[in-house]
């Protein structure tokens, strides 16, 4: 290899550099973002190649090496710790990692069964492998001193990534030039190739890759030469902020399997049935496409980032925590959705073009806000000393992040209909006063555009048995709608009329009409579609997710009703929701008012086992008055409580998913102690899944209230206040 084959980037040193928390923002969010959209094309890449996969998935084996496989027993396989995210034990010690999920892939395809042990940090001799009774090595470096050296076998590469040269902000290179180059003891091979390829480079070993990381951040070593993905997990710890990553071209990072031999004699597979189980080693790896193991990479990097903690966020990230909070819970919101379709993708190939639509359109949808965000974000740290512009800032970045919200619920609405786990919950309801709370719910955006509304009821059965919140949804979706397609001092009309049928049913028929803009009877046949809108509104600036209506539609079908439309354009539009519910003559139970505290404010525990939500949630309860302690999981919120006086705690936040014990267990044990308060604290559920069967079993085990996250700040201060007034 000559001095061409192999070139670095000079990244020179700007006149004036950005401030050090908007430069780690933005690698935060465009990781978030490239991260998203790779998860997003591989979904749709996977679905198309399905059947490819299926086909090349089968091992051709020979007599012999069935035999082989047959006859012997479980391999004893050695891996590296400390290659996150290629290769390393995690927390539970068990193998992890992009070659752990390859290799029980090879497992699969060839019948070989496989125990995995960690290696040892540092420099393995293969007269170590061989004494442990090692039979195989998974991450080797495939290249021509492991093919050739004498103990050894090694099989083709099953992952094929770019070596990276990792250096200090504004270090430039000259070839010839003497750096010192840290390299980990566990690179051996390594070291004889850049011997070769740099060879007035001076070569100093340390005991791992994070060491040789921190040698460079330090100054005691110029340069290391890392796998790129490695490379990528540690650069996004704060302490290495310093460090660049210069791109290389001539130098892949090839991995592969070897096998511990024995010749002459020794412990360990003997020669012949070493080339062996490499023969079908490689034939297992042949056996995957790009398509599978490009999976397993985007698996291994999107589920092992590195983990910030709370200290992190607060020093380097202070004016975006809201938003970064905002981003982790459309990420995991993302995820669940993500693999919900992929299922999807799998189990019915002849929707395959409209749910790559939908994927699309998604990541379009999220990006967007996104964007906003992020450009907003900057402006602020532009502004810090503006007060003025700050708070306009501010006050986008709100609505943007509601927005995002928004799309979240309804994206969850839509997959939890789809799978038909939706459910509603009745009881009675005042029809009219949920008319009159809609109405309130928009009179602010009708109010800035001039609108008059009206509403004419007709209503006979004033209180009816029905899902107040699902009912209200579908008011609120088709004001919100009438709203944004009205012209500046135009009208709304709300239609409220029933009919009386069998069995006591109430049909209710609720029209909402307005003079607004209409829509081409192109797009009326596709109005129910997910996502559906018109291109005309959307390009003048009328936000929304393209979800509310097809939601809104499922709803009311699952009520015994429709919604339908007429439209004409530059006209107007009028939709009818109907719904049928049983009636009752019980009066619903009017709510109370939330009074402000008048006495001591109760003693809240926080049991929460997600550091920055516990800091971010007492930090908001303390602001409130209250006095708060937290509990980083369900045993050490119960051992809190046991070891108060009694009456010390008021109300117990409870999250439901938490290490050690989770809520639902660690309420039954508080509910079941043999002290007074055990029976009269009152215990929130305080969690981000929202689903009907959970809420039933977190009042099953005695919980008194159910808090959905992300969280309603004002709602959650009302719930908590009214425990003190109705002491």
């Amino acid at each position: 290899m000559t001095a061409a084959d192999v070139f670095l980037l000079r990244i020179p040193k700007p006149k004036r550099r950005k401030p050090i928390v908007f430069r780690r923002s933005l690698r935060i969010f465009f990781t978030f973002v490239i991260s998203l959209e790779m998860l997003l094309c591989l979904c749709m890449v996977n679905a198309s190649a399905d059947d490819e996969t299926a086909q090349t998935n089968e091992i051709s084996l020979t007599d012999e090496e069935k035999q082989f496989v047959s006859s012997h027993g479980t391999l004893k396989v050695g891996y590296v710790q400390d290659r996150i995210p290629i290769s390393f034990r995690n927390k539970d010690g068990e193998a992890d990692g992009i070659s752990r999920y390859i290799f029980d892939r090879v497992s699969e395809i060839s019948g070989l069964e496989f125990e995995y042990e960690a290696l040892p940090l540092g420099d393995v001799t293969y007269d170590y492998l061989r004494d442990e009774g090692f039979d195989l090595v998974t991450s080797v470096e495939y290249n021509e001193e492991n093919k050739n050296a004498k103990g050894i076998l090694i099989s083709e590469p099953y992952l094929s990534s770019r070596k990276v040269i990792v250096a200090k902000n504004g270090l430039g290179f000259r070839y010839g030039a003497n750096l010192t180059a840290a390299v980990s003891t566990g690179s051996q091979t390594l070291k004889k190739v850049l011997a070769k390829m740099f060879p007035s480079f001076a070569l100093k070993d340390y005991g791992s890759i994070e060491e040789c990381l921190s040698a460079v951040d330090s100054g005691d070593s110029d340069v290391t030469i890392q796998n790129q993905y490695v490379v990528e997990y540690w650069l996004s710890k704060p302490k290495y902020e310093k460090l660049n990553v210069i791109p290389m071209i001539g130098l892949d990072d090839k991995l592969c399997f070897s096998a511990v031999v024995s010749f002459g004699g020794g412990e360990g597979i003997p020669s012949e049935d070493g080339e062996m189980l490499i023969n079908i080693l490689d034939k297992a790896i042949a056996c995957m496409n790009e398509d599978e193991v490009g999976s397993y990479i985007i698996q291994g990097v999107m589920e092992n980032q590195y983990e910030y903690t709370f200290a992190d966020f607060i020093s380097r990230y202070r004016y975006s925590v809201v938003i970064l909070v905002i981003f982790i819970i459309t990420m995991l919101a993302m995820a669940v959705l993500f693999a919900r379709q992929r299922i999807r993708f799998a189990e019915s190939r002849a929707d395959a073009k409209a749910k790559g639509q939908f994927l699309s359109t998604m990541s379009h949808e999220i990006r967007t806000p996104l964007n906003g965000l992020m450009g907003l974000n900057y402006l602020m740290l532009r502004s810090l000393n503006e007060k003025d512009k700050i708070e306009e800032y501010l006050k986008q970045s709100s609505a943007t992040t509601k927005y995002l919200l928004s799309l979240v619920n309804d994206i969850l609405d839509t997959s939890r209909l789809e799978e038909k786990k939706l459910e509603l919950v009745f009881h009675p309801v005042d029809l009219e006063l949920l008319i009159e709370t809609a109405g309130s719910i928009e009179k602010n955006a009708m109010d800035d555009k001039n609108i008059k509304y009206t509403v004419h009821s007709d209503i006979v059965r004033r209180y009816i048995i029905g899902d107040d919140v699902r009912i209200q949804q579908v008011l609120l979706n088709l004001l919100d709608n009438a709203c944004k397609f009205t012209y500046d001092g135009g009208n709304i009309d709300l239609f409220a009329k029933q009919e009386i049928g069998e069995d006591n049913k109430v049909t209710t028929i609720i029209t909402v009409s307005d003079n607004g803009k209409g829509m081409s009877k192109e797009f009326q046949e596709h109005l129910f579609d997910v996502f559906a809108r018109e291109l005309e509104t959307v390009s003048k600036g009328n936000q929304g997710t393209g979800l509310g209506l097809s939601i809104s539609r499922r709803l009311a079908q699952l009520m015994d009703g429709d919604i339908t439309c007429v439209s004409e354009k530059g006209k107007g539009s009028s939709f009818t929701f109907t719904f049928t519910a049983g009636s009752t003559e019980m009066q619903a139970a009017e709510e109370k008012k939330i009074l402000l505290p008048d006495g001591i404010l109760p003693k809240i525990l926080v049991a929460e086992d997600n550091e920055l939500n516990g800091e971010i949630i007492l930090e908001l309860l303390k602001s409130a008055g209250f006095e708060a302690d937290i509990a980083e999981n369900g045993r050490k919120a119960l051992e809190k409580f046991e070891n108060s006086p009694e009456n010390s705690f008021g109300i117990i936040l409870m999250d439901l998913m938490m290490p050690e014990m989770d809520g639902f267990e660690t309420t039954r044990v508080i509910r079941a102690l043999d002290r007074k308060d055990a029976k009269t604290v009152k215990i929130f559920a305080c969690t981000a899944n929202s689903f009907s069967e959970e809420r039933d079993k977190a009042f099953d085990c005695g919980m008194d209230d159910f808090i959905t996250k992300p969280v309603d700040i004002d709602e959650l201060l009302k719930k908590l206040y009214s425990v003190q007034n109705n002491k």
